[in-house]
């Protein structure tokens, strides 16, 4: 499952940026991801939840955001949701020149975290009880 890099990516390269920030803590990453992009929600934010375990993120939020697919058409100017599966021939003119304008958004837009040394980041364990 390419979910699973993914994650490891976001977590590499926000647990990269958060070092020199001096962040204690990671509280959330927000992503940007196309529909058109090949992702499955749950598999990336459960292998996210993996990716963060024993790194500054653990215990962060992964917010992703859907990003719909849209093409233009190139002769007519036309513009449409391509959907899934995706419907790449001008709904206006017929033509087949499509240009994809989004829907392949892999893209990390924003990370909230803890830079105070004084705070400490504190996760309660998993109770065993049910």
């Amino acid at each position: 499952m390419h979910e699973m890099s993914i994650a490891l990516a976001v977590v590499d390269q926000v647990a990269q940026a958060a070092r020199p920030a001096g962040a204690t803590a990671v509280r959330s990453v927000r992503l940007q991801v196309g529909e058109l992009a090949g992702v499955v929600a749950d598999a990336l934010t459960f292998s996210f939840e993996l990716a963060c375990a024993g790194t500054v993120l653990e215990g962060a939020e992964l917010i992703a955001e859907s990003v719909p697919g849209r093409a233009r058409c190139a002769p007519c100017a036309g513009d449409w949701a391509v959907g899934m599966p995706p419907q790449l021939c001008c709904p206006v003119c017929g033509a087949a020149t499509a240009e994809l304008v989004s829907g392949r958004e892999l893209r990390i837009t924003a990370v909230e975290w803890d830079d105070d040394p004084a705070r400490e980041h504190h996760r309660e364990p998993i109770s065993e009880e049910s």
